[in-house]
Formats: structure tokens, C-alpha cells, sequence
């Protein structure tokens, strides 16, 4: 049985590094392109297409490795990210569609960024782990 729990934490720790080093990696590639065409390229879409391109398959090699560290986890804890993804998609597309509908019918002076819908979702994710794992303690 001990060597069950040091093999299961060896392996939350290997998935763990690995989501770490692919969410690394991807938010470099979205630093690359969004600093890349205005300070590297001058904005030749060529080299937008590439970096982008590169940024969506580090984005997707992100994912998977987050796919693997949820499958090497225990049962509460996957319940407790899964809750808060749940949360944070409904809070995304609802935030969203209102945000969205505040700018459209000029309620709002700014134009809608994505940005700060990114904050948005984030910062549910962290407060419904957070909340999940009070709740579990």
C-alpha cells in the first residue's frame, strides 16, 4: 500500500512539472506573438501565422498535460477542479455574452477585450478551488 501512495505521489509530481513546464512554454508563445509581430517581425503575417500556429499546438500539449494531471490525481481533488472548470466556462459564457452586450449596445464606453474576460475566468477558477478545497478540508 505505501508503495501505491509514493508511486501516486510520484506521479502527481512528474504530471504536475510537465503541466507546469507546458503552461510555461505556452504563455511564452503568447508573449511571442503579441510582442513578436510588433517589436520582431513588423507585423508580417507570415510570421504571425507561424507563432500563432506555434501558440496554438503548445496551447494543446497544455491541455493534454492538464488532461494527465487530472487523471493522476485522487477523486476529491478531481472534483474539485472539475467544479471550478464547470463554474469558471459558465461564468465565461454568461460574463462574456453580457460584457459582450454591454459594449454592442453602448453601455459601456471601452470596447470589450478579451483580457479582461480571461481575469474574469480565472479569478472564479481560483475562488471555486479555493472554496472547494475549504469545503473537502
Amino acid at each position: 500500500m505505501a508503495e501505491k501512495v509514493k508511486s501516486r505521489k510520484e506521479l502527481s509530481k512528474h504530471n504536475t512539472f510537465r503541466l507546469m513546464i507546458w503552461t510555461v512554454l505556452w504563455t511564452l508563445s503568447v508573449a511571442l506573438v503579441t510582442f513578436g509581430a510588433r517589436y520582431l517581425w513588423d507585423y508580417q503575417p507570415v510570421y504571425s501565422v507561424i507563432s500563432i500556429l506555434l501558440n496554438i499546438l503548445l496551447g494543446i500539449g497544455m491541455i493534454r498535460a492538464n488532461i494527465k494531471y487530472l487523471q493522476g490525481v485522487d477523486e476529491m481533488v478531481q472534483k474539485i477542479y472539475m467544479d471550478a472548470m464547470g463554474i469558471a466556462l459558465g461564468v465565461a459564457l454568461v460574463g462574456g455574452m453580457a460584457y459582450s452586450m454591454l459594449d454592442t449596445t453602448n453601455v459601456i464606453s471601452s470596447d470589450a477585450e478579451i483580457s479582461i474576460l480571461i481575469v474574469f475566468m480565472a479569478v472564479a477558477y481560483m475562488v471555486t478551488v479555493v472554496a472547494g478545497y475549504l469545503r473537502y478540508k
